[in-house]
């Protein structure tokens, strides 16, 4: 496969950075959530290419497509190691510049991604650009200003989209939503994701080791099945992240 060698700016990207050290905190201390685990399986399922190439952007160790012959790319070298380790193809580099040729691969995953970087077109122009035309890309992003909370500040967020701007932005990268649902594992309850600030602020070591050991798998226990509909759905205030199945515009 040819690749496009990936070139990194002068300087410290400081959002970068403190995503960097976030993530390897808590992959290096986390145990590999099988992709089959996750309420997004019978969607990945559906849309796996017979025989073709899979990319997933940032999974860190929740990855959602099936990891043996996936390719990957993350920031986080930890958690590229476990991946590597069960046989999937794996590259430490930024999702602005992928390694991979135009128009390689038939399925595309990035999920909660684009609200994590200071480039997010970057990102979304290179998602389209290796993914065929024929290709489903699967992307994710929480919403509303209004929702933002230190949870997002502590987890390396850079933007809650509105909805009017995530239309708009599909739309510049050539990318119709083919469905749609209500997304994400984030507490509703703002008192339970202020106690939680308070213990990683205070004991952040015991506050990580009791999310990786407890909270998510309970979390993953009581996930609801996705809803997906056709099209966008209404992205009301209540709707705090959406999931979006998207294809290229010239693909139809």
């Amino acid at each position: 496969m040819m690749q496009r060698m990936p070139s990194r700016p002068s300087g410290v990207n400081e959002l970068l950075e403190r995503n960097r050290q976030f993530y390897d905190s808590l992959w290096s201390g986390a145990q590999l959530v099988e992709p089959q685990r996750f309420n997004t399986w019978p969607l990945v399922q559906s849309l796996l290419p017979g025989g073709g190439q899979r990319l997933e952007v940032g999974p860190g160790l929740r990855p959602r497509l099936p990891i043996e012959g996936t390719h990957f790319i993350d920031i986080s070298a930890p958690a590229l190691a476990v991946l590597r380790g069960r046989g999937a193809h794996v590259a430490q580099c930024e999702g602005t510049c992928l390694p991979f040729a135009d128009g390689t691969f038939d399925l595309v995953c990035a999920l909660d991604i684009i609200e994590h970087v200071d480039d997010s077109d970057g990102v979304l122009s290179e998602l389209v650009r290796v993914a065929k035309q024929t290709a489903a890309l699967l992307i994710s992003t929480p919403l509303h200003a209004a929702h933002w909370t230190s949870f997002d500040d502590f987890v390396g967020h850079k933007r809650r989209y509105e909805p009017a701007d995530l239309i708009q932005t599909l739309a510049r990268h050539g990318l119709l939503v083919e469905r749609s649902a209500v997304f994400g594992m984030k507490p509703r309850s703002p008192r339970l994701v202020n106690v939680g600030m308070w213990w990683l602020s205070h004991h952040r070591e015991k506050a990580m080791s009791t999310y990786n050991r407890a909270i998510m798998p309970l979390a993953l226990r009581f996930q609801t099945e996705l809803q997906l509909a056709p099209g966008l759905i209404a992205m009301d205030d209540d709707v705090d992240e959406i999931l979006l199945v998207c294809r290229r515009a010239s693909a139809g």
